[in-house]
């Protein structure tokens, strides 16, 4: 992975996205349980997702709470560095995770950006809506360049 800034140095990296079926905010620690119970909950589902075919995540047999949070905090990390940001896709009225959101270098050609989503199998009619909120949120209010991201 790249240890170059994603975005340049004046962009304010936006905080929220608001949509009336979910809202996202940076992933972080505070959101170890919720996030550990909703992909742990969707293993397969996720794995189905566009966009997640032939990746090592989801791990088929889990991991413990602590081994999630250190990924959690790796994440945030990414994103104070400006590396990476990956948004957790939570309830509009509450805490409650229900998916995903990854905008990070692609590792095959660090000039595109790869963004992938996933969201909990008891939620799956909000993929296609939290693609194209994404899409148009990244084409609209972000200095990306080219991105992929798997069409729903």
């Amino acid at each position: 992975m790249t240890t170059d800034p994603l975005v340049p140095a004046d962009f304010t990296v936006p905080r929220e996205l608001l949509a009336p079926e979910f809202r996202l905010e940076p992933l972080g620690e505070q959101h170890n349980a919720s996030d550990h119970a909703a992909w742990t909950s969707s293993i397969e589902h996720i794995r189905a997702t566009p966009g997640w075919a032939g990746r090592g995540w989801p791990p088929a047999d889990g991991m413990p709470p602590e081994r999630n949070l250190a990924d959690l905090r790796r994440h945030a990390a990414d994103f104070e560095a400006r590396t990476g940001f990956t948004y957790t896709v939570l309830e509009p009225d509450r805490d409650e995770v229900i998916g995903c959101v990854y905008v990070y270098p692609d590792r095959e050609d660090p000039s595109v950006v790869s963004v992938s989503s996933w969201v909990r199998a008891d939620r799956a009619e909000l993929d296609a809506p939290l693609y194209r909120a994404v899409s148009a949120w990244l084409t609209d209010h972000w200095p990306l360049g080219r991105f992929v991201y798997a069409e729903r």
